[in-house]
């Protein structure tokens, strides 16, 4: 490989903004604001909207589909009961 065409790869903080929450970790991203971090050194911060700790599906307030109304509204709108493709029931 091209050493030169290889992106930089350095340690970053991501920030999420909703929960308060930061993470370090190693990325392509670039920022030009900066935080200190624990352990004393400074590194570029990027701000995103959600992560793991704001996300419904990891927090455990997802919202459900109520599946069984969702059917109700289709037989109401389309007919419920049909015989279905096979022809049964018709003349």
């Amino acid at each position: 490989m091209q050493q030169d065409k290889q992106p930089d790869y350095h340690p970053v903080v991501f920030r999420d903004r909703a929960a308060g929450y930061a993470f370090l970790t190693r990325s392509t991203a670039t920022s030009e604001s900066t935080i200190d971090w624990d352990d004393g050194e400074t590194y570029p911060v990027v701000d995103v909207e959600i992560s793991s700790e704001s996300h419904p599906f990891y927090t455990g307030k997802a919202r459900t589909v109520d599946s069984e109304g969702r059917i109700a509204q289709f037989e109401r709108r389309y007919g419920g009961g049909g015989q279905g493709r096979n022809g049964a029931g018709t003349a």
